[in-house]
């Protein structure tokens, strides 16, 4: 069968899967603290449909899954939905995005049942910031869940840390320390616009050029990585004699859409070719129909636009894009 190639040349063997919208903690950049209204378990796919929507996937070429939510872990059972999706033919890689606070409890598990790799999402290394971050939560869970990753060989592990102006810009300098201390990945992103196209998204966002010039100021000796493992977009970068890395993601800045290589699915079964874009494809409609199910996915590649125009956002210009589809799930992560 033809590969999944878009418009632009891109071929795409990645599928991001979110598996549930809720979540247990409300960081400030991603919800409100209170009034969310999630979606009824009803309407989520079901990890048969997840398997057969993957199944079509792994037929057109995608190699590699990175299970998200909301936050994943509270979804349960999900270590069997692993070991499903790696049993299919073609399937060679799956990561998972996480805030940490259930790892400690899943690590193992999830990794005897075939999960590779894990991101976690880590903002701040203080315990009183955590809490003004991700309005709920306990840090010690989080640091207990990064240590029974490695524990349990889950590897590389990587740190995901929004840099936000104002809140914990001045934490670039203990990250990078753990980086070099630690055979971890930390990966610094730009503050985006998702549901915060706003004044208050303006005032936190923050260029990632701030940590280059941290990692100058700090003495690190740093040359360019280009092997980390992984499907992301990070600009890598290693410390003379650290143990570890750190990378940066530019997702406005200097967004990297040219080499865009995935798909994302929506815990409602809605097929997204661009997480910034509102053009999206319902699933479900082709549950049961293998041929309908592949059209969904070339379709996906013909409404894939060239970039997202974030930057836009930034600058508050006009977006430019006319999509076809005005809905706009709330579910992704």
């Amino acid at each position: 069968m033809p590969p999944l190639m878009d418009r632009f040349g891109r071929e795409h063997d990645y599928l991001r899967i979110s598996v549930t919208d809720r979540c247990n903690l409300r960081c400030l950049y991603c919800m409100p603290e209170e009034g969310m209204e999630f979606e009824d378990a009803s309407n989520l796919l079901s990890y048969d449909h997840i398997v057969e929507v993957v199944q079509t996937a792994a037929e057109l070429g995608i190699s590699k899954l990175r299970i998200t939510g909301g936050e994943p872990l509270v979804r349960p059972g999900l270590d069997g939905l692993i070991r499903r999706l790696k049993a299919i033919p073609g399937i060679d890689d799956i990561a998972l995005t996480t805030n940490g606070m259930l790892l400690g409890k899943y690590a193992e598990a999830l990794k005897d049942a075939g999960l590779n790799r894990v991101n976690i999402s880590l903002d701040t290394l203080d315990p009183t910031r955590f809490k003004f971050i991700a309005r709920r939560g306990d840090l010690k869970r989080v640091i207990e869940g990064i240590e029974a990753a490695g524990k349990a060989g889950l590897a590389p592990i990587k740190l995901n840390c929004v840099l936000l102006k104002g809140i914990n810009e001045d934490e670039i300098a203990a990250f990078l320390k753990l980086a070099y201390e630690q055979p971890m990945h930390v990966r610094f992103i730009e503050y985006m616009p998702i549901g915060h196209a706003d004044d208050n998204w303006r005032n936190h966002y923050l260029p990632l050029s701030h940590v280059l010039e941290t990692a100058e100021r700090e003495g690190y000796t740093i040359t360019r990585l280009l092997n980390i493992k992984g499907n992301g977009p990070s600009d890598d970068w290693h410390m003379e004699g650290g143990r570890g890395s750190f990378g940066l993601i530019h997702p406005v800045s200097d967004h990297f859409c040219k080499s865009c290589n995935r798909l994302r699915l929506t815990a409602d079964g809605s097929m997204k070719p661009c997480l910034y874009w509102v053009d999206e494809l319902n699933v479900k409609d082709a549950l049961g129909d293998p041929e309908a199910m592949r059209n969904i996915f070339y379709r996906a590649m013909d409404l894939k636009p060239e970039n997202h125009e974030m930057a836009a956002k930034l600058a508050d210009e006009a977006l430019t894009h006319t999509p076809t589809d005005r809905r706009m799930s709330q579910i992704g992560g």
